[in-house]
């Protein structure tokens, strides 16, 4: 179990070694996450968990029960709330109204970054499964990128779950794991994990230190 960082995912870019090479990055602004709840084992939830708040929104936009529980905890309305699951050591060490920035992580750190993917609509099998496009002769006439037979005909004479076709694209929870940190620029709360990580740009990202 670890504490999950609400991000903002600015964009990718690219990072020079001593050595020169190129390392392409991805831009995820980490924070600050202020400590909104904390809760605990022996309280009336049961379980041990910190409640992460992100973002600036005004307070007109909230109704009375949310403001309350801001008021109650003595901080700014949050845009974006995240309850992560944590040991009883480590929701030791957190207080109410308490600030987690990019120093949460460091240089060569391997995270998990968990997003939801672009939605790209809906979509053929040759788009959404890599199905292979049809040859352009031997009689084949507007079945192109047609996805084939999708079932047998007397026995069972159905078509089973769980098969490839066309539907809808993207849009999804999406977990990429034991991505490289590397670098963290503190004092502007910006962390630069390697490779790709799902969303769009100004996508909201959960950034965790890696469980495998």
């Amino acid at each position: 179990m670890s504490i999950e960082l609400l991000c903002r995912k600015l964009g990718m870019s690219q990072v020079f070694t001593d050595a020169g090479e190129a390392v392409p990055v991805t831009v995820l602004e980490a924070g600050p996450n202020t400590v909104v709840q904390i809760k605990r084992e022996d309280g009336p939830d049961g379980y041990t968990a910190v409640q992460l708040g992100f973002g600036e929104r005004r307070g007109n936009l909230f109704n009375k029960p949310s403001l309350g529980h801001f008021a109650k905890a003595g901080v700014e309305p949050q845009r974006f709330l995240l309850e992560s699951r944590v040991t009883s050591e480590e929701a030791e060490g957190l207080e109410i109204g308490q600030e987690l920035k990019a120093d949460l992580f460091e240089a060569g750190q391997r995270v998990d970054a968990i997003g939801t993917s672009k939605g790209r609509g809906f979509a053929g099998v040759v788009k959404r499964h890599g199905f292979k496009v049809k040859k352009r002769t031997h009689g084949t006439h507007e079945y192109f990128r047609h996805p084939g037979s999708i079932g047998a005909g007397a026995s069972p004479g159905r078509v089973f779950k769980g098969g490839h076709q066309a539907g809808q694209m993207g849009n999804v929870r999406v977990t990429v794991q034991n991505l490289e940190v590397v670098r963290v620029d503190p004092e502007n709360n910006l962390v630069f994990v390697r490779g790709a990580v799902p969303g769009h740009v100004k996508a909201l990202v959960k950034l965790r230190a890696a469980i495998k």
